[in-house]
């Protein structure tokens, strides 16, 4: 059977998304945190991706050797396409920032664990206010500001 060109480029353009999509997510966490859990179920829910949740006693030497600053930490640490996650990052700005790949910006991060981030809804708790801050060569910056003003 003969394909058209069209046929042909168009096929070699879908095949790298199907990858992407079928390619599982791996979360390193503070053993046993409940929080990351939740995190995980909504990234698996809003990208449509498997997640693997590892406890990783080690995960201040995999924070190191993915760029993670000292001051952004939090309690788990994801690669997703290439992107470091670290903490609870809403999924709008992973995806926005996936979408975009802004030079020198190696990943985001929401240091510590704010009530109200993804993961840490509480029922009958107030959200705290929370950056996201991009990370990477270009330095760090506030990439999306979260909850009161």
């Amino acid at each position: 059977m003969r394909t058209g060109p069209l046929l042909a480029a168009l096929l070699a353009l879908g095949v790298p998304s199907l990858a992407a999509a079928a390619e599982v997510i791996v979360v390193h966490r503070d053993p046993g945190c409940s929080c990351c859990e939740q995190w995980a179920a909504q990234i698996h829910q809003q990208f449509g991706r498997r997640v693997t949740l590892i406890d990783d006693r080690g995960r201040s030497t995999f924070r190191l050797a993915h760029g993670v600053p000292a001051r952004l930490v939090s309690c788990h640490t994801a690669i997703v396409d290439g992107m470091v996650f670290e903490g609870h990052v809403p999924i709008s700005d992973m995806k926005r920032v996936l979408a975009q790949r802004p030079r020198g910006v190696q990943g985001l991060a929401v240091a510590g664990m704010p009530l109200g981030s993804p993961g840490m809804e509480v029922p009958g708790q107030r959200a705290q206010a929370f950056d996201v801050v991009a990370f990477g060569s270009g330095g760090e910056k506030v990439y999306a500001h979260h909850g009161p003003q």
